[in-house]
């Protein structure tokens, strides 16, 4: 069946806008992920700092990052030469959709990578010093090393990924490996939330203020979590990709439920309970996890992938508790370690991968995003501080970064 450039042009647009949107709305499960899952006195201001970081992330990469990343010589900062439609009067390879709507899709990838930091560093950190560094990760940091990954550039002029084998179908380094590992350097300069581990080795539980609201969030990522992978095609408009398209989906909902089902599994095995915040996780380990090749496994592959992405997240936490790396949410786990799995699974069903190439290319995610992150950390503690007072910290950072407290009337004290 024959289908009109015009017509193609129109539908891919559409659908990558739609797809956009999707991942935007992730957003919005983010912040009531890490709401739900920090205590009362702190929901206000991991709050302020979700909606922030967006639209943070929204100004930087338009001013910079977009042109970093993509640019090739073609783009100037503020996007300056975006508005054309990318195909009248191009002879050679002409766009099959609006160039505004690229950025669109990629721009929400951009705080979907910052979001990750957010519930890491939560409930003992500045919130301007986070802002901050929201403004260097998004707007130089990603933009770097999706340069090298996504755009095609050789890295720091020395290779070139693609050449090496190195394949990640929709973020599982490039977004999520990347995200975490700005965290991971965070948290160790920041340091554990007091009381969260004894002297004596001993781990304290910290339970999150709203359970409801934070399963209401892996609701929201799992929905959103569609418009991430099956945008990631790129096209809708033909017979090929239309499938492409379907089998992502399938597959992207296929891991997100075997990762629940293990980790509720692994859970009740370890701690004798159906650990709730573990089956969230496992629900978004599992997506993690196929975020780097949704399109060739099988339903049944894809199901697997996330039953280890499940598995894999819950003694990742054990893991990192005993090693006292402090994350309230368990965003290093999810997004860093599964998102290594997610680089390392692809070459089982996608033959144009190679173990060696996903190595290299994990590795230079994360050793860029850990060292400039590190850098950054670094500059901000020793000049405007990262960490709130002992008393802040122990009276919740709601009112003494924000002014507000999300439950008011819940403290003891208040009408």
């Amino acid at each position: 069946m024959e289908i009109t450039f015009e017509l193609g042009y129109a539908l891919d647009t559409f659908y990558f806008l739609i797809c956009g949107a999707l991942v935007m709305w992730m957003a919005a499960g983010f912040a009531m992920l890490e709401a739900g899952l920090v205590r009362a006195k702190n929901t206000t201001e991991i709050l302020t700092k979700n909606i922030s970081l967006f639209a943070i992330a929204c100004t930087m990469y338009m001013v910079c990052g977009y042109g970093i990343m993509y640019g090739g010589g073609d783009w100037g900062p503020f996007l300056s030469g975006i508005l054309s439609d990318g195909a009248t009067g191009v002879s050679e390879d002409p766009a099959t959709y609006a160039p505004s709507a690229d950025f669109f899709f990629q721009v929400v990838f951009v705080a979907t990578a910052m979001s990750i930091v957010s519930g890491a560093v939560a409930e003992r950190m500045k919130l301007w010093a986070f802002l901050a560094f929201t403004v260097v990760m998004t707007g130089f940091i990603y933009p770097m090393e999706g340069a090298w990954t996504w755009g095609g550039e050789a890295v720091f002029g020395l290779y070139t990924l693609g050449d090496l084998g190195f394949s990640d179908f929709a973020g599982s380094g490039i977004v999520h490996m990347a995200g975490a590992a700005a965290a991971l350097a965070g948290v160790l300069i920041l340091g554990a939330r007091k009381g969260k581990y004894t002297a004596d080795g001993k781990v304290n539980a910290i339970p999150g203020a709203n359970l409801p609201l934070a399963t209401l969030g892996t609701f929201i990522l799992w929905m959103g979590w569609f418009g991430f992978n099956g945008g990631s095609v790129l096209a809708t408009a033909t017979v090929e990709s239309a499938n492409s398209v379907a089998i992502v989906f399938m597959n992207t909902n296929a891991a997100a439920a075997g990762g629940t089902i293990a980790a509720l599994i692994v859970a009740r095995i370890l701690f004798g309970k159906a650990d709730l915040t573990m089956a969230l996780n496992g629900a978004l380990a599992g997506l993690v996890a196929i975020t780097a090749e949704p399109s060739t496994p099988s339903p049944l592959e894809a199901t697997l992938f996330g039953g280890l992405g499940g598995i894999l997240v819950v003694l990742s936490i054990v893991g990192l508790d005993k090693l006292k790396i402090d994350d309230p949410v368990g965003a290093i786990s999810v997004h860093g370690v599964v998102g290594l799995l997610g680089l390392l699974l692809v070459p089982i069903t996608n033959d144009g991968s190679s173990f060696s190439g996903q190595l290299i290319g994990a590795a230079t995610i994360f050793v860029w995003v850990f060292v400039a992150s590190l850098v950054v950390w670094l500059a901000l503690k020793a000049t405007m501080g990262i960490r709130v007072t002992e008393e802040e910290e122990f009276d919740g950072v709601d009112m003494s970064e924000c002014g507000l407290e999300a439950y008011p009337d819940f403290t003891s004290g208040r009408s």
